[in-house]
């Protein structure tokens, strides 16, 4: 009897009796699409070391997904050459993730353009600000800093944080930085102030200057930046007490990078836009 099953089950034609199968071809699986991580770029070269690791903690998250790093300036692999070696390997798909926290112009106008320019069929992700992830990334790095949320009422109305960022002239990017600071105030219990390395105001000595004004005097800065460079080592030279180090390889935001990912997978196709009436 058992060889007799054995040889009927064999014979079967096939997908009969595969979970879901009914007597019917499953269609193909096709491999999902490829993350391209784009980050800005710097002249500092701990920068691209430091994401690179990001990117290896993204791979560890998720094997098995193609991930790969295009940057905007500066360094290499530049985002358009990496578009273009998917393209000529036979990548299907791809999605890209700034390595950004803001919707400033490098995410409105920067990438999508290159992404359009592209032939490889792609979607562009949100930035990664403002998010919950990345508020646990930033209070786990203030926490490794040696900031503690004081307990009495004294101390906590004499402590506030600066949310050090790079900066943009584009109002949506510096509300952006402003809703992660109100979302990292509401998990420290003390006044976050958004300030910035260029671009917009405040700069992180004016915010600490304020704050000061106002009877806080013990203000820790908490960096919104990805990997040591320029702009984090300025910020950091101009604070008074603890300063965070960078985001780095921080686990939560090699997880919000594949949220990012999932969310631009999965969204709605865009639906054509009409010729407008001659």
């Amino acid at each position: 009897m058992t060889a007799h099953l054995t040889t009927s089950i064999s014979s079967l034609p096939p997908g009969h009796g595969e979970p879901g199968g009914s007597g019917r071809r499953r269609p193909p699986r096709f491999p999902p699409p490829a993350l391209v991580v784009v980050a800005h770029g710097s002249r500092d070269p701990r920068a691209p070391s430091t994401v690179r690791a990001l990117l290896e903690r993204v791979r560890a998250l998720r094997p098995g997904l193609p991930v790969h790093l295009g940057h905007i300036e500066l360094n290499e692999p530049f985002l358009t050459d990496t578009l273009a070696g998917l393209h000529a390997r036979g990548t299907g798909r791809a999605v890209l993730v700034p390595l950004l926290f803001g919707r400033g112009h490098h995410v409105k106008q920067d990438i999508p353009g290159t992404a359009a320019a592209s032939p490889l069929p792609t979607r562009v992700a949100a930035p990664l600000g403002p998010h919950p992830l990345l508020v646990d990334a930033l209070q786990a790095r203030l926490t490794e800093a040696g900031w503690h949320t004081p307990a009495d009422g004294a101390t906590r109305r004499a402590s506030a944080v600066v949310l050090a960022a790079a900066g943009s002239r584009d109002p949506e990017s510096r509300a952006d930085t402003a809703r992660t600071a109100e979302l990292l105030a509401q998990r420290l219990g003390v006044p976050v102030v958004p300030a910035y390395a260029s671009a917009a105001a405040p700069t992180v000595p004016e915010a600490l200057r304020a704050l000061a004004g106002r009877g806080r005097h013990r203000v820790a800065v908490a960096s919104c930046f990805t990997a040591p460079g320029r702009f984090a080592t300025e910020c950091a030279a101009a604070s008074p007490w603890i300063t965070a180090a960078p985001l780095g390889t921080h686990p939560a935001l090699a997880r919000l990078l594949l949220h990012r990912y999932h969310q631009a997978r999965t969204a709605p196709t865009p639906a054509p836009t009409s010729p407008a009436p001659a």
